[in-house]
């Protein structure tokens, strides 16, 4: 069991019966402020995924589709983009590798 949280109140905003989130269908969900630090979501599926103002620093998310998805004010640092689908991703403020 996964609990995706928030970033700063620490609240449960999406719960995932997986050991991993590599390759897990996230798409269309609202983990907008998320706490995704140095997680492995490679092959994940999170297009119309809202992760506005989220923590991905360090986060595996090569092979992902990000089709989309809301990444505005997202912090990326050291995030692994290879393979990544971006087309239509709003990108707007946010802090890229």
């Amino acid at each position: 069991m996964i609990e995706i949280k928030h970033k700063l109140t620490g609240e449960i905003l999406l719960t995932v019966d997986a050991d991993t989130l590599a390759g897990a269908d996230l798409s269309v969900s609202n983990l907008s402020c998320s706490d995704l630090r140095g997680l492995d979501l490679s092959n994940t599926d999170l297009h119309y995924t809202d992760l506005s103002c989220s923590d991905l620093r360090g986060a595996n998310l090569s092979g992902s589709d990000l089709r989309f998805a809301d990444l505005r004010f997202a912090d990326l640092r050291d995030t692994n983009l290879s393979d990544t689908s971006l087309s239509g991703a709003l990108l707007d403020f946010a802090c890229m590798p």
